[in-house]
C-alpha cells in the first residue's frame, strides 16, 4: 500500500493525424513504431521507451503508428475483446509517453487488404520516410493474410534502407500483456492488473443521475454513466482515485481519494450493474454531469447482500477506514 498519490506526468504538444501521406514534413523523416497499444502496459512502454531512444540518438522525431477501431473488432466483431483503453483514453496514454507525433490509421475492412509489404512501405518508407523502425518480438500477423511478421520487417529494412530494433518480449513471471491486464481486470486483481500497466486501471465517464441512496445514508456517491470508457473490473468494493477532469490540474479538487463499488447494489435487489465513487470525507460536491476518471489501486472486498440498512452502514464505515489506509 502507499502513501502518496501517483505522479502524473505533464503531457506536451503531440501533434496527431490519421493518414501517413499526410505527415508534417517536420516529422519526416523519423524513428517510429507501430502496434495496438491498448492499456499502453509497461511491455508497450519498454517499445517507446526504445524508440525514444533511438530517436534521441540519430536526431529524430519519434512517432507512433496506431489504429481506430481496434482491428480485431472491424475483422472479427464476434471475438473483440473489451478495450483497456479505448478512444481518447489510448491517444492520452499514448500522447503522455513523450512520443512527437502519433498516426491513428482509420482501420477499414478495405484497409486491411493491403499486404504486409504494401502496409510497411505505403505507411513507413513513402509516408513517414522513416529511418529506423522499432517493432517488438511478438510483431506479427499484420497485413493481408495476418501473414506479416518480424523476419519480413527486417528484410523489407535491408531492401529500402531503414533499420530495424527488435524488443525482446518483457515481463516477470509472465510477459506483460493487454490480454493479462484484461484478466486480472476480470478477476478483481486491480494490483495484479496495475503491475502489468504500470500504474493504475482507469475508467472515465460522466456523472449521471442514480438512486440517490448514498446520499440518503450519507455516503453521496458519484455514478457513472453505463457507457463509460475503460474495462470495468469485477464486481466489489475497491480504494482509487477520482479525478474531475473538467478542473484544471492545479485546482485542489482536482483528484480526490475514494472508496469505489462495482456491482448490481443487491442490499437493495439491483439489477443494473453500476461504477460508483464516494470521495472520502466529502458531502458538498455536485459532480452531475462532469467528465471523471475513476482510478482502480486495491481490492478492498467483494459485493456483499446485507440484511439491514445498519449492516451495511457499518460496512460502509470500514470500507472508508481501509480506502483511507490505502
Amino acid at each position: 500500500m502507499s502513501s502518496s498519490r501517483p505522479r502524473l506526468r505533464r503531457v506536451t504538444l503531440v501533434l496527431r493525424w490519421t493518414d501517413p501521406a499526410a505527415t508534417p514534413d517536420a516529422l519526416r523523416p523519423c524513428v517510429a513504431t507501430f502496434g495496438n497499444f491498448d492499456g499502453v502496459h509497461r511491455g508497450h512502454r519498454v517499445v517507446i521507451g526504445t524508440l525514444l531512444a533511438e530517436a534521441k540518438a540519430r536526431g529524430l522525431p519519434a512517432v507512433a503508428v496506431t489504429f481506430d477501431p481496434h482491428p480485431i473488432q472491424v475483422l472479427h466483431p464476434e471475438r473483440a475483446p473489451e478495450l483497456i483503453s479505448p478512444g481518447s483514453l489510448h491517444e492520452q496514454l499514448l500522447e503522455e509517453t513523450g512520443i512527437d507525433g502519433l498516426v491513428v490509421v482509420p482501420f477499414t475492412v478495405d484497409y486491411a487488404q493491403q499486404s504486409p509489404e504494401e502496409f510497411i512501405l505505403s505507411t513507413f518508407v513513402t509516408g513517414l520516410g522513416v529511418k529506423a523502425l522499432i517493432v517488438g518480438a511478438d510483431t506479427k500477423g499484420f497485413g493481408r493474410g495476418y501473414t506479416g511478421d518480424v523476419d519480413l520487417i527486417r528484410e523489407l529494412g535491408q531492401r529500402h534502407g531503414f533499420d530495424v530494433v527488435v524488443v525482446p518480449d518483457q515481463g516477470n513471471a509472465a510477459r506483460w500483456s493487454s490480454s493479462a491486464a484484461r484478466e486480472r481486470l476480470r478477476e478483481g486483481d486491480v494490483a495484479g492488473a496495475a503491475e502489468i500497466l504500470g500504474r493504475p486501471h482507469r475508467v472515465v465517464g460522466v456523472v449521471v443521475h442514480g438512486f440517490h441512496r448514498g446520499r440518503e445514508l450519507g455516503y453521496p456517491t458519484a455514478n457513472l454513466e453505463r457507457r463509460s470508457r475503460g474495462v470495468v473490473p469485477a464486481d466489489g468494493v475497491y480504494a482509487g482515485w477520482f479525478t474531475r477532469l473538467d478542473l484544471p490540474p492545479d485546482h485542489p479538487d482536482h483528484r480526490l481519494p475514494a472508496a469505489i463499488s462495482v456491482g448490481t447494489n443487491p442490499t437493495f435487489d439491483g439489477t443494473e450493474r453500476t461504477v460508483e465513487a464516494y470521495c472520502l470525507d466529502r458531502t458538498d460536491l455536485d459532480l452531475y454531469g462532469e467528465t471523471v476518471a475513476v482510478d482502480f489501486v486495491e481490492h478492498l472486498r467483494p459485493t456483499l447482500r446485507f440484511d439491514s440498512i445498519e449492516e451495511l452502514l457499518d460496512a460502509m464505515a470500514g470500507d472508508v477506514v481501509a480506502a483511507h489506509a490505502v
